[in-house]
């Protein structure tokens, strides 16, 4: 996560473990994470008038995620202990009671198989509800308390199971970042997540991602922020390498054209279209994929339904560059 301060501090919560001595490579994937935030801190280096710079080093403790040894209430309402599998929760299943869909209510965490019928502390076994549906639920199993609700119950054991994959991320990339920082030549100071939790009930900032940053750290003890809408950056990378294409047995059934552009367009722009005529008729904003024909496919900003378009009726507004922005 990034954001810059009301001050001239750029703030960071990112995370990861310090590798072992002798050890210098990481995955492809790992090195990514490193590279894509170094990249964007470089950016606003350039447009925002950074002195200092603030990290969050975190530290999922993914044994005690897995197995915390620890009972319910004290395991559910403590001041310290536990935070930082309530903090994963609220991140994966983003601050939703998964029952009926709440975000505005104070959530609880969920044994989705109730430990009186053999269930465990498991991050696993763990979901997030409102007070409601976690006293109505009670000591049910998910399949009786959600009856009827067969999709629900999937998607909820689904993302429930899901494996660490982000804490495990982070553990691994912590100290990369925190190294290729410190090279930029700006003061770094790094703080804990128990401190950016304390200083955001002590200045009672929301609760989203991108206001989380701003409370990195030694923090003033007030916070001005002068937006409500900020720019959110997803990274979407620039496409497949894959040159074969195969059906769902693994036979190849097609060869795809090495050229990633036609008629002066790729796929991932972003661009206005003025359709004159037929049933699509009228002004789109969206992102296309090309095909190397005049027939391009284009996804409409509003998500409905998608529609093949003449590139002679498209205006490019921005061209891929492996980002997608949007104001939250």
């Amino acid at each position: 996560k990034l954001n810059i301060s009301p001050g001239p501090q750029l703030i960071i919560a990112s995370g990861g473990d310090k590798p072992p001595e002798g050890i210098r490579s990481r995955a492809p994937s790992l090195q990514h994470r490193v590279d894509t935030t170094l990249t964007w801190v470089k950016r606003l280096i350039k447009f925002a008038p950074v002195e200092s710079m603030a990290m969050e080093l975190v530290r999922f403790d993914l044994h005690k995620q897995e197995n915390p040894e620890i009972s319910g209430i004290e395991y559910q309402h403590g001041t310290l202990y536990g935070w930082e599998v309530r903090e994963y929760l609220l991140a994966k299943f983003k601050r939703t009671c998964q029952y009926c869909e709440a975000k505005e209510k104070p959530l609880e965490v969920e044994h989705i198989q109730p430990k009186s019928k053999g269930g465990s502390d498991r991050v696993s076994n763990l979901t997030l509800a409102c007070h409601e549906c976690n006293q109505a639920k009670g000591n049910q199993d998910i399949q009786d308390f959600l009856f009827g609700k067969t999709d629900l119950v999937k998607c909820i054991l689904k993302q429930a199971k899901m494996p660490l994959r982000d804490a495990a991320a982070v553990n691994s990339t912590r100290w990369a970042l925190f190294n290729s920082l410190k090279g930029l030549g700006f003061p770094l100071t790094t703080g804990s997540g128990g401190l950016t939790k304390f200083n955001k009930k002590r200045l009672g900032v929301p609760k989203s991602h991108w206001q989380d940053a701003s409370c990195v750290g030694q923090v003033p003890d007030s916070l001005i922020f002068k937006t409500k809408q900020p720019l959110l950056i997803t990274c979407k990378g620039h496409g497949t390498r894959q040159r074969c294409r195969t059906d769902k047995f693994g036979f190849r059934k097609a060869h795809a054209n090495r050229d990633k552009f036609f008629q002066g367009f790729q796929t991932g722009d972003l661009v206005k279209a003025s359709v004159p005529k037929g049933k699509f008729a009228g002004n789109y904003i969206g992102r296309i994929a090309i095909r190397h024909r005049p027939s391009f496919v284009l996804q409409p900003s509003d998500q409905s339904r998608k529609f093949d378009v003449h590139p002679k009726y498209l205006q490019a507004i921005h061209r891929a560059d492996g980002y997608e922005y949007q104001f939250s």
